[in-house]
Formats: C-alpha cells, sequence, structure tokens
C-alpha cells in the first residue's frame, strides 16, 4: 500500500487527529478505552477508500474527513459489539475490550462510538452522507442475524452467502466509498458507482478472510474457527455441494457435534482442500475484485486511481 500511503499521508495524519477528537468523552473511563483502541487501531483501509475515492471524485474537503471518522466510528463499534456476540478474547493480537471491561462495558461503549459517529453527521447537517452510512449500520446488523439464523440449519445455497456477506461485511466498505465519493461535490452519480466497486471490493475481502481460515498465515484467529463457529464459507459451501453423499453427511456431522475437536475440524479443513473448494473460491474472489477494477476504470488514469487500484489489489494479495 505504499502509493497509497504516500499520497495521502497528509490527509491521514490530519484525519488521525480529526479522529482522536471525534472519540473524547467527558468520563475517564470512556477516554481509557477509546485511547486503547485507537493505539491498536489496524491499517485503516476504509478511511483510506473514503479519502481516495473523494480525492477520485473531485477532492478532499472538510465534508470527507468527517464522513472518515463516521467509518471508523461505525467500524470499531461493530468490532467492539462482535467480540461481544463471538465471546472473543483477541482482537488483532491484542486482548479485546471485551476480555479486559467485559460485555456491560464493551455494548455501551460501541453505542457509545455509534452515537458519536451519528452525531459528528447531524452536527454539521450532512444528512445525505449520514444516510449513506446508517443503510450500512443497517444492513451489518441484518447480515449477523442472517449468519446466526443459517449457522443453525447449515445453510448451503450461495446465494445466501453472498447475501451475509455483502450486508455484513462489503456493505460498510461500499457506504465509505459512497460516502467519499459524495462529499467531494455532491455528486449521485459518483456516488452510486463507489458504492458499487466498494461492494464488489468488500466481498473480495470477505472471501480472503474466509481462505485465511483454511490456511498457516497467522491472521490473529486460529486455523478452523469459522468451521467452529459452525459459519459455511464459500469454500465448505462448494465443497458440500460437489461430493458424495456420505462425504457431506459426514461433514455436516462434524461441523454440527465436533466442531471443537481440533482432529475433525482439521478433516474438514483436509476435505475442503480435496474437493477444490479454495480454487473455487479464490477464482470467485479474484472475479469481484476485476469487477472492482473495471469499474475504476471507468475514471482517467491519475496517480489516484493507481492508489485505489493498488488498495483493491491489496485486499485479495494480502498475507494477513
Amino acid at each position: 500500500m505504499k502509493l497509497s500511503q504516500s499520497l495521502i499521508a497528509e490527509e491521514l495524519a490530519i484525519f488521525e487527529v480529526r479522529f482522536k477528537d471525534a472519540v473524547k468523552s467527558q468520563v475517564s473511563m470512556l477516554d481509557r478505552i477509546t485511547r486503547f483502541i485507537v493505539k491498536r487501531k489496524g491499517k485503516q483501509i476504509r478511511p483510506m477508500f473514503v479519502l481516495l475515492t473523494a480525492r477520485l471524485c473531485g477532492g478532499i474537503t472538510d465534508s470527507t474527513y468527517r464522513a472518515a471518522s463516521l467509518v471508523e466510528l461505525l467500524h470499531t463499534a461493530s468490532l467492539v459489539h462482535d467480540d461481544v456476540v463471538d465471546e472473543s478474547m483477541e482482537r488483532r493480537g491484542f486482548f479485546s475490550t471485551y476480555a479486559l471491561w467485559k460485555a456491560k462495558i464493551s455494548v455501551l461503549l460501541g453505542d457509545y462510538l455509534l452515537a458519536k459517529g451519528l452525531l459528528l453527521s447531524l452536527d454539521n447537517h450532512e444528512f445525505r452522507i449520514l444516510q449513506i452510512l446508517t443503510d450500512a449500520v443497517r444492513r451489518m446488523s441484518e447480515g449477523e442475524l442472517l449468519q446466526i439464523e443459517k449457522s443453525r440449519t447449515l445453510n448451503l445455497e450461495e446465494k445466501v452467502y453472498y447475501e451475509i456477506i455483502s450486508n455484513k461485511t462489503a456493505s460498510l466498505l461500499a457506504s465509505a466509498c459512497s460516502a467519499g465519493a459524495y462529499s467531494a461535490a455532491g455528486n449521485e452519480e459518483h456516488a452510486s458507482l463507489m458504492r458499487q466497486f466498494g461492494e464488489k471490493v468488500g466481498i473480495a475481502f470477505q472471501i480472503k478472510d474466509d481462505l485465511f481460515d483454511y490456511g498457516s498465515e497467522n491472521v490473529g484467529k486460529p486455523t478452523g474457527n469459522d468451521i467452529k463457529e459452525k459459519k459455511l464459507t464459500l469454500p465448505l459451501i462448494y465443497t458440500l455441494n460437489n461430493t458424495d453423499k456420505a462425504t457431506r453427511r459426514k461433514l455436516i456431522y462434524t461441523i454440527k457435534n465436533n466442531n471443537n475437536d481440533p482432529v475433525k475440524v482439521k478433516e474438514v479443513i483436509d476435505a475442503v482442500v480435496a474437493a477444490g473448494g479454495i480454487s473455487y473460491a479464490t477464482e470467485a474472489m479474484f472475479r469481484y475484485r476485476d469487477e472492482a477494477l473495471a469499474i475504476l476504470h471507468q475514471f482517467p488514469e491519475t496517480d489516484t486511481r493507481m492508489a485505489l487500484e493498488e488498495l483493491v489489489r491489496f485486499t485479495t494479495d494480502r498475507k494477513y
């Protein structure tokens, strides 16, 4: 991501200052927790997409910085809540807020971050950007609940899988790109185009995450974690739909009843690899990546477009 980071290095520095201001509170406990979160923030992919799409569609404005902060606040709130839902003790190799402050404080923290983000737009009368990003919150919640529902019945439909990841993961990146584009010049056509772009990048990003579950890279979660949580990812769905009945019954039984047995989980992983599930999912990931690039290439070739293309390729080529 060297080009992306160098091209908007100054803007990212401004964003960081504004984001820290955006999470400040009058409550000392909240300030301690938010400082903990800010110090352990991730790669800031979503704010980078906001800034770069704005740059592509007319230029970065004050509204762009607020949109980037809102995206990061919503994303952070969703991670805090996810750790409570999943009872996860780790986040990016560190203790999660759930591990350190338990469920009640974590839920309230997530609510606080969500409220701060919404107020950031409301106080500046940026209702269209608020609408764009609030829709992502709705879709993220629907996607999470749909995934929980389908994990109980072990849904085997690719259509439902794509509905889940489109809502749960891709919606926020799609809204980030749409909000970034809109913040530049209020152009609805650009906002719509960038939403489609972000959606496809987000789907490719999630398929890559699914593939990590079958690999050996250290990505902050144990291999086979999705299987243990009964999440039917694309490699597994393909395998269950393209194997003999006996193997299929055995795999489903293992996922339902032996999903916490490391030996049994390894057998499922091996079966997915042998059935071609990894190759199938990889091809799908690259297809969505290429569709995103085709949308991006509707814009003139500039250093900003090249930086966005680099970010898109990073989502599928990353090792963690």
